[in-house]
């Protein structure tokens, strides 16, 4: 399949992600050719395989590097991504995910859930093959729970009244950026390097997950919905209310509340109503501050990573994470 067009930048990064879906295609081992078909596309469907481009960089940080194992263990940890976002799916009724149609939509959420269970299997058949040691796996099965939890924290929390900047940053620590942090740390785990230098690379992922995850949902506010691949509110119409909307309901709780409590699905005029709220409260420009925050902490733990060229790759991706538009 084609990488996504943001790594046409990193050309030799590039070239290892292309193996990192041979890996995962390699690794679905299903008779039924239609269903085969089905889940190699879900696999093709045009993620940027951000996760696994950290896992490979943190591949670097210690002194014994071996490139097969890093694109299977990267190829590992897409496989657990993507088998959440299929369930994620279900659970939100997506009827999009990145412009294309859903799996629940096309056939069914049972036919969903199952090939997210499929997915899951198919991670740790490929971590098993390759990990070092039971540890990784031990990482990668607690990550798996925390990501989890942190899904139906979401699904617990549709459609409450926004208010917590703290609830919500628990939140997406589960959803998100544990797995960041996963990416980066098993990497480095991998490559013999120190504990202290695996701690320092899980605390980097944690961070840059948090500002990836503030600013996909900026751009939930922001962004083109064609280049999104969903509508722009969407979050908030299934009743998912992110940081610039929690700023928001802190700035002017009884109109946010006011469009919020209907009964029926917002409208076009209710959705104009909360962005002129938000741009009163300067909620997009709250959280991007926020997102700043957070990217600045993960510079500064990569600041005390050893030294080599994986260095400047990661820099330069972290800082264009936070400028991206899709």
């Amino acid at each position: 399949m084609e990488i996504h067009p943001f790594w046409h930048g990193y050309p030799e990064l590039r070239k290892r992600l292309a193996k990192v879906n041979q890996v995962i295609h390699s690794h679905i081992r299903i008779k039924d050719q239609n269903i085969k078909g089905i889940i190699n596309d879900v696999i093709n469907s045009g993620g940027k395989l951000l996760r696994p481009a950290y896992a490979i960089l943190c591949s670097e940080i210690g002194p014994e590097q071996d490139e097969d194992k890093a694109i299977a263990i990267a190829a590992a940890l897409e496989t657990l991504h993507i088998a959440t976002l299929v369930h994620d799916d279900v659970i939100d009724q997506a009827e999009t995910r990145r412009g294309n149609a859903t799996l629940h939509e096309l056939y069914d959420n049972k036919f969903a859930i199952y090939a997210g269970d499929y997915l899951f299997s198919v991670c740790f058949s490929i971590m098993s093959s390759y990990a070092d040691s039971l540890s990784t796996i031990s990482y990668n099965t607690r990550s798996m729970e925390k990501i989890l939890s942190g899904e139906l924290e979401q699904l617990h929390s549709r459609f409450q009244p926004p208010t917590s900047v703290k609830n919500y940053l628990s939140r997406i620590s589960g959803k998100t950026a544990h797995l960041f942090a996963l990416s980066c740390y098993i990497g480095a785990v991998e490559s013999k390097a120190s504990r202290q230098i695996a701690r320092r690379a899980w605390n980097m992922g944690h961070y840059i997950g948090m500002a990836y995850q503030i600013t996909d949902d900026i751009l939930d506010y922001l962004g083109d919905g064609e280049k999104m691949g969903k509508p722009v509110m969407a979050d908030a119409k299934q009743g998912i209310y992110t940081l610039p909307l929690i700023y928001t309901m802190q700035y002017d709780k009884n109109a946010v509340t006011a469009i919020l409590d209907k009964e029926e699905p917002l409208t076009n005029n209710d959705i104009n109503q909360l962005m002129n709220l938000i741009n009163q409260a300067q909620g997009i420009e709250k959280a991007q501050n926020i997102a700043r925050r957070y990217t600045n902490k993960a510079l500064q733990q990569l600041n005390k990573l050893p030294d080599g060229d994986y260095k400047d790759t990661l820099y330069q991706l972290t800082q264009q994470l936070l400028k991206r538009t899709t």
